[in-house]
């Protein structure tokens, strides 16, 4: 049965076809697969992927990253675990992410469900923005303050996209891992632009007028709102919004305790949280010139940029060679590579390259080029996993749960990675238990793998949930019954 599916799902695939040789039919290959999912899902759809995750959030995050840290650094005077902490907090609104999902999904504004919340979005990023360029002498409250309403603006974009994006997933499952292909190339392209430029423009401008400078990304969002293609709904009734936001959280629960949700759901939390992050430890280590190698912004720029080429090299390796690898397999193999390139930074926290060598710079882009490939190897198929938990009529809020389910597993990694570096007495200029604060990252790195039973071993291009779970009834023209998307599920219970 499995053989036929398969048999058929590749069937409904798109074929891409490029005569050409070399790099130009790699460059063909890519038109031609833009092409095709445009005239699949429109040219709107993809526009908007590409705009908010190649730009809001890819090209953005190459720019605030750096920008961020040598604002903290330097205008704040914060400690590294301070610094830790304190981009938890901004990342705070990624969690909430059902929440955002829960008002695109049930509550409509000015008959629309996607685009009011692409304008809302961008017009919160860009005044954010444009309030941290402007304002002198910003306490570290309202500037954190500030950075999350800059991170909530992204959010509400990501999760409405994402909103988008399963519900063509339930619609064409045959291109799912396609338009994550789309989401983490976007993503990584334009990472790698905005790192190419962040040291550059953090060196000419400063935190704070790069800081002006995004608020352009948001803009597009708000573009994004004003073109994307959707169905206008009719015949909403608003005194019933508290009931479907009942209904909604109902459906929620009775899906997550499906066993093929919550086991894969169980996975991801885990498997981020327990690799805790301490690269405020590690960045504060670059930038000092007594106990680090004194990297400038340029450079730490470049060593960025080179990480973002090698996310959009994972990316590229997914779509070509491992989409098709079975979940468990891949994640297993990504999982033991993470541990091992985790290595690279105690080798070169202990100054061992030096002993063979080998400058740091030279070190650190290779370190930092393996290590970002291996990590986006490792999320593509948790993404695709994911977009393929999402029961039709909740898209949006459950892949936004999802997603809610992993922020709270970084934010976890990162705050864990801040007490660590403080037990470890990291500071702005004390680095000598970095190496040790390295291993023990490295060594729960490997934990992951025990857990990989949760995960299911199927084929990716495979539905992952059961029919009473996934079919469930949305008509986005009328809604005579608004609450009937939520009945099969809450029935199945």
């Amino acid at each position: 049965m499995d053989n036929e599916a398969s048999s058929l799902i590749e069937e409904q695939t798109p074929k891409i076809k490029s005569d050409k040789p070399g790099i130009l039919g790699l460059i063909m290959s890519g038109v031609n697969w833009l092409r095709m999912l445009s005239n699949e899902l429109h040219w709107s759809f993809v526009m908007g992927v590409i705009s908010v995750y190649g730009i809001s959030q890819g090209l953005s995050m190459g720019l605030s990253r750096v920008t961020m840290q040598y604002y903290m650094k330097d205008e704040q005077k914060i400690q590294p675990s301070e610094a830790q902490i304190s981009m938890g907090v901004v990342r705070f609104p990624w969690v909430v992410k059902p929440l955002w999902g829960l008002l695109t999904d049930v509550l409509p504004l000015f008959g629309y469900r996607r685009r009011p919340y692409f304008i809302f979005a961008g017009l919160l990023g860009a005044i954010s923005m444009l309030i941290l360029s402007i304002v002198n002498g910003l306490h570290l409250v309202p500037a954190v303050l500030a950075l999350m309403a800059g991170s909530a603006g992204v959010a509400v974009a990501d999760v409405t996209i994402d909103a988008c994006i399963t519900e063509n997933s339930s619609s064409h499952p045959a291109l799912a891992s396609d338009m994550q292909s789309l989401c983490g190339l976007s993503s990584s392209i334009g990472a790698l632009a905005g790192f190419i430029i962040s040291g550059f423009l953090v060196h000419l401008v400063g935190s704070k007028g790069v800081f002006g400078l995004l608020t352009i990304p948001p803009a597009l969002v708000v573009l994004v709102g004003l073109t994307i293609k959707e169905s206008a709904v009719r015949n909403f009734s608003y005194s019933r919004v508290n009931e479907k936001f009942f209904d909604a959280t109902r459906a929620m629960l009775t899906t997550l305790k499906s066993q093929h949700v919550w086991k894969p759901c169980l996975y991801m939390f885990l498997s981020l949280s327990l690799g805790i992050n301490i690269h405020e430890g590690l960045f504060y280590w670059y930038t000092d010139g007594k106990g680090g190698p004194l990297f400038s912004k340029e450079i730490v720029g470049s060593i960025y940029t080179i990480g973002a080429l090698g996310s959009l090299c994972g990316v590229i390796l997914y779509q070509n060679k491992l989409k098709n690898r079975p979940y468990q397999d891949l994640l297993f193999w990504t999982q033991l590579l993470h541990c091992a390139s985790g290595m690279l930074d105690l080798v070169l926290v202990l100054r061992l390259n030096l002993k063979f060598y080998v400058p740091d710079y030279l070190f650190v882009v290779f370190d930092e080029g393996v290590s970002h490939m291996i990590a986006r190897i490792k999320w593509m198929p948790l993404l695709v996993l994911s977009s393929k938990l999402c029961p039709t009529g909740i898209e949006g809020t459950f892949f936004a749960l999802l997603m809610s389910i992993d922020q709270v597993g970084m934010l976890t990694s990162t705050w864990a990675g801040g007490f660590v570096l403080h037990i470890l007495n990291v500071t702005r200029s004390e680095f000598d238990n970095l190496w040790l604060a390295v291993l023990i990252r490295n060594l729960l790195r490997l934990t992951p793998i025990l857990l990989l039973f949760l995960v299911p071993r199927i084929d990716p291009n495979l539905p992952v949930l059961p029919s009473e779970i996934s079919k469930t009834k949305r008509d986005h023209e009328t809604l005579p019954n608004e609450n009937i998307e939520m009945a099969n599920l809450l029935d199945s219970s």
